[in-house]
Parts: structure tokens; sequence; C-alpha cells
């Protein structure tokens, strides 16, 4: 039965192992049992799933991940806490723990091995200072997964499924709309943690396109327009995308590009929806072609 959700229960785990919090690992582990019963029931795990779990710190999610799907796959790269999950978890027997660096590991492989190559689930409390490269490999990497159910920074959260117009919206907001439908559901206070961060967090579950909602000729070249127009978002969209090494046309070429979409040359980035990004990709895409460049 899963007991690490209950503080005291928590607090006693790491006072047999004198657990020393790593602060350059982002640690802080979830002690409210209802915040983990969410996350599970949002991840929609069934006993037919694999689960990757990424940073299950002493084992707290994973108990409840591991009494509900047919397989866990824990990924830690704090060695201090390999000796303790083995502890936490010694109960199950549906969970391997590894020593690793998720953006090191090789997630087709275990998909392959474990799981028929079918896709996996992810869930995570993820490590703050890192949650945006671990979501954007996962994603980008275009590894089997079916979800990924995480928590993260509030802040961060919001910029996910925010839309044009808003402050939120940005490179990053495009980048998982792009792989994935985002959507918020549960917000979760500092108090829920040990140690308490200093921020507020939510959960958020990606669930992965079958197929991207647009489609362009360079999905890579895609990406460095919209981060180009992004990178320094008080300028027209022509001024920074003039000023982008991956953009190989005049600003008089730019400008007519944007115009040809019928918008007005002095338009900013966080106006364009997914849709006009990708026509314009094609756009500068077929200038360059055209050009040689």
């Amino acid at each position: 039965m899963a007991t690490l959700g209950i503080p005291q229960n928590t607090i006693a785990v790491l006072q047999k192992y004198n657990f020393t919090f790593q602060k350059k690992y982002g640690q802080n582990f979830l002690i409210d049992p209802h915040v983990l019963e969410k996350i599970v029931a949002a991840a929609e795990i069934t006993p037919e799933d694999l689960v990757l779990e990424i940073g299950p710190g002493i084992g707290t999610m994973t108990q409840y991940l591991c009494e509900h799907a047919r397989e866990v796959v824990a990924v830690e790269i704090d060695r201090n806490l390999i000796p303790i999950l083995e502890d936490t978890l010694s109960a199950y027997d549906n969970v391997t723990i590894l020593r690793e660096d998720i953006l090191k590991v090789d997630l087709t492989q275990i998909a392959k091995e474990r799981n028929g190559g079918r896709p996996v689930k992810v869930v995570a409390n993820l490590p703050y200072y890192i949650t945006t490269p671990i979501i954007m490999e996962l994603l980008e990497s275009h590894v089997p997964v079916e979800s990924i159910t995480v928590m993260v920074q509030k802040e961060v959260a919001d910029r996910m499924q925010a839309g044009p117009g808003t402050k939120d919206y940005g490179a990053l907001s495009l980048a998982v709309q792009y792989h994935a439908r985002p959507e918020v559901v549960a917000k979760v206070p500092p108090n829920c943690f040990l140690p308490r961060p200093t921020v507020g967090s939510a959960v958020i579950r990606l669930t992965r396109h079958v197929q991207p909602p647009v489609r362009v000729e360079d999905e890579a070249f895609l990406f460095d327009l919209i981060r180009a127009s992004f990178n320094q978002r008080r300028k027209t969209l022509a001024n920074g995308l003039n000023n982008s090494p991956k953009i190989l046309l005049s600003r008089e070429e730019i400008q007519a590009g944007i115009e040809e979409l019928g918008l007005p040359v002095t338009v900013r980035g966080e106006a364009l929806t997914l849709e006009q990004f990708a026509q314009l990709s094609d756009c500068f895409f077929h200038m360059m072609k055209k050009r040689g460049r």
C-alpha cells in the first residue's frame, strides 16, 4: 500500500537515511495523498501500461504508480536516493530503478524492450530548473510517448497552454502545442511539498498528437523561425527575423513574406497562431530554396 504521501512517513524515511536535500537537483518531495491521487488519475494509468517516472525521489509517487500500472521504470539521477528507493519500493515487483540522467536515457529502447515498442506514459514531479529541456527532449526526439503528466512550476504550465496575444505566449507554448494538447489538471500550493518551494506549482497533462496540427516543409526551420520571433519580444516580427542568422533573407523579403500572409509588417510574433507560423515557415523556406540559400 502506498504510504509515503503521508508527511510523517516521508519524514521518517528521510531521518532513517539521514538524507540531505540536494539543491542542484531541485528536490521537493510531494507530501499530499490527494495530489498524488490526482496525478495518477489524470495520467489515466491502466494495468496494461508501462510508465516512465522521472525523478522518483524517495518513491512517493512511484508507490502509487506501481499499484496502477503493469510496470514502472523510475529514472533517478541522485545516487544517494537509490538505496532509499530499493527500500521503499521493496514490496513491489513491477518496478525497475535506473540510476541515470533522463536526458541520456534511450527511451525508445526502453519502450521497445519493455512495451513491445508501444508508446509509454510519462509521469513526473519535475525539478523546476530543468523542466523545459526534459519536456522538449521527450517531445522533439519523437520517442514513443502517449502522454506526459507532470508537476511543474505554475508559470511554466501557464506558458505551455497560452494562446496568441497573451503575455505567457511564446516559443514554449508553440513547441508544446505543435506536439501535444496541454491541459492543466490541478494547481498545487507550496505546502504540499517538503521542503516547501517558493513558487506555486501545477500538474499539466500533455497528450501527444497522433499527427501535428499543422504540416510544414521543414520542422526544424519552423522552430528556428519561432525562436527568432520571440528572442526579442519588443521588436516587430520582421526585425526579430532580420536579426536571426537562420533566416537567410533580406529585410525586404521578410516583409514581403509577412504581407503575403495578409499581416501588417508591424506585427509582433506574439500575435501569430501556430497555423500562421507554419504558413510563414513554408513561405520563407521556399523563398530561401529558390534563391539557393
